[in-house]
């Protein structure tokens, strides 16, 4: 739960601590805190085992963290074999590499005839009308 909490970060939360309760309620707010913090975790375990046992049989494996939108897409991408077919036949890389290598084999030999459309060729400028002039008294 406090993986992420640092030495700096706990020495300043003692401190802060200290002159907020002083240092003879401390222990009593330390112990008050941890209790509550068990007595969440009994009510969150207890109430997972009951939607678990509600879901049924067919659910036992159920993760909450599945819930999680990322996680969902990313085991349903994962576990589909017809996308997993799909991810083996399509290398994106290689296709990227044929495009870049043909892209500058063009760019370096501008006799050879290009492999698509003239990508790099600026297009021509619009032409451009003349305007017909503002008349201010015409307002």
């Amino acid at each position: 739960m406090f993986n992420d909490i640092g030495a700096l970060e706990l020495v300043t939360i003692v401190v802060l601590g200290i002159l907020i309760f002083g240092p003879e309620k401390l222990p009593k707010v330390i112990q008050d805190v941890t209790g509550f913090i068990r007595k969440i975790r009994a009510f969150s375990d207890s109430a997972k085992h009951d939607i678990r046992s509600e879901l049924g049989p067919e659910f036992k494996d159920f993760e909450f963290e599945d819930l999680n939108p990322k996680t969902f897409i990313r085991k349903q991408l994962s576990d589909n074999e017809d996308l997993k077919d799909i991810r083996g036949s399509f290398d994106l890389r290689k296709e990227l590499n044929d495009v870049g290598d043909a892209v500058k084999n063009s760019a370096a030999d501008p006799a050879a005839p290009a492999a698509g459309p003239d990508l790099l060729k600026k297009p021509a400028a619009p032409a451009v009308e003349p305007r017909a002039r503002f008349d201010a008294d015409a307002t």
